[in-house]
C-alpha cells in the first residue's frame, strides 16, 4: 500500500512539473512556439513521458480546469451530512483560497498572452459548467437538463470567476448568499432539496 502511494506521489509531482514547464513556456514563448520537446526538457522529463501524462498540448494547456474540476467535485461528493451542493462550494471556496499558488497566476499570465486558448478554455469551463447542473439537478429533484439547474450551475460558475485569486471570506460569504437566493427564486416549492438557509 505505501509503495501504491509513493507511486502515486510521484506520478502527481511529475503531472504537475510538466503543467508548470508547459505553462512558463506557453507565456515566455508562446503556445505555439512551445513545442513537447522544450517541455520535457524543461520539466526534466522524456518527451515520452509528457506523452503519456498529456495525449496533446492542449491537454496540458487545459490541466489547471482538470485539477479545479477534480477538486470541486470531490468537495461536492464528499461534503459533510446534511450539507448542500451550495455548502460545499463555499466550503471548498474558503479552502483554496488559502492555496492560490504561482501556477494559478502562471495559468492567468499564459491566457491572457494566448488568445487562441480562450475559446478551448471556454468549452471546457462550459463542460465544467454542465457537470455542475447534474449535481445541482439531482439535488433539485430535477432532470439533469431542467432549466434551474442549469441557471444555478452557470450562475456558480461566473460568481467563482468573478471573486478573482485568493478571495476574502466575506467576499465568499456575499456570493454564496446571492447565489442561495437566486436559486431559491427560479426554483419551485417541490424543488427545494438546493437550501437557501445555509
Amino acid at each position: 500500500m505505501r509503495a501504491e502511494g509513493l507511486r502515486e506521489r510521484g506520478k502527481a509531482r511529475k503531472r504537475e512539473a510538466i503543467v508548470s514547464a508547459a505553462h512558463e513556456l506557453f507565456a515566455e514563448r508562446g503556445y505555439d512556439a512551445a513545442t513537447i520537446t522544450d517541455i520535457s526538457e524543461k520539466a526534466g522529463v522524456s518527451r515520452r513521458t509528457v506523452t503519456l501524462y498529456f495525449p496533446t498540448k492542449l491537454s496540458i494547456a487545459l490541466a489547471h480546469l482538470d485539477a479545479v474540476e477534480r477538486r470541486i467535485f470531490s468537495a461536492v461528493r464528499e461534503r459533510e451530512p446534511g450539507w448542500s451542493v451550495i455548502d460545499a462550494l463555499e466550503h471548498w471556496l474558503n479552502e483554496e483560497r488559502s492555496h492560490q499558488d504561482e501556477l494559478d497566476a502562471l495559468t492567468d499570465r499564459m491566457l491572457t498572452l494566448n488568445p487562441q486558448l480562450q475559446a478551448p478554455h471556454q468549452a471546457r469551463v462550459a463542460e465544467i459548467v454542465e457537470n455542475g447542473a447534474r449535481h445541482l439537478a439531482e439535488e433539485m429533484g430535477v432532470p439533469p437538463d431542467a432549466r434551474d439547474a442549469r441557471l444555478a450551475a452557470a450562475a456558480a460558475a461566473a460568481l467563482v470567476s468573478s471573486l478573482g485569486p485568493a478571495p476574502g471570506r466575506e467576499d465568499i460569504a456575499a456570493a454564496m448568499t446571492f447565489l442561495r437566493a437566486g436559486i431559491s427564486a427560479v426554483s419551485g416549492p417541490d424543488n427545494g432539496a438546493v437550501r437557501a438557509d445555509s
